[in-house]
């Protein structure tokens, strides 16, 4: 049912009166980046700024209707984002009791290798789980590369029921996720 675990979404943010949602969202963040490009955590009363979000956190909440939604925005009204402020925003919900983080996105900045690797590690030593997606992206994405993170990918299929397992790493499930209502 999901009772007791705090999940993390981070993404587009989250509209915390949509229906889908149940108001089960408990605290709403965004993570912003300063002038010189350092990212900082403010409370965020912007709500979703694409949909996306939103849509992620229904899904969570359909599988398990009991869990609080945390909300953590890290993309912009584009669905875009800089890596900082995804890593910001990663490790502030570690650093806040959730217990899963589903991130819907990747990062494909090598750059970043160094950094994600040391929050999937943090993560993985404090007991919550990472969903990252691959983003069906050609060449590697991160942190859905680390083996600590449950790593997943899309496909045109429209039934929601139907998933794929990968035993062949990087990717290890696949499931509806193209043209989704």
């Amino acid at each position: 049912t999901g009772a007791g675990v705090r999940v993390a979404i981070l993404d587009s943010g989250l509209e915390l009166d949509h229906p889908a949602l149940h108001g089960r969202v408990v605290e709403s963040v965004a993570v912003e980046l300063d002038k010189d490009g350092e990212p900082r955590v403010v409370p965020d009363d912007h709500g979703d700024l694409f949909g996306h979000g939103t849509a992620c956190g229904g899904i969570v909440l359909d599988l398990a209707p009991e869990a609080e939604l945390v909300s953590v925005r890290v993309l912009g009204s584009d669905l875009r984002g800089k890596g900082p402020a995804f890593a910001a925003g990663l490790e502030w919900a570690l650093e806040h009791g959730v217990k899963v983080a589903n991130l819907s996105l990747s990062s494909k900045s090598e750059a970043m290798f160094g950094v994600f690797h040391e929050l999937a590690d943090a993560a993985y030593f404090r007991n919550v789980l990472l969903v990252c997606a691959a983003n069906n992206v050609p060449g590697p994405s991160y942190p859905s590369l680390f083996s600590s993170v449950l790593s997943v990918a899309a496909h045109d299929e429209p039934d929601p029921w139907r998933f794929y397992y990968n035993p062949s790493p990087p990717v290890e499930f696949g499931a509806w996720g193209v043209d989704v209502p």
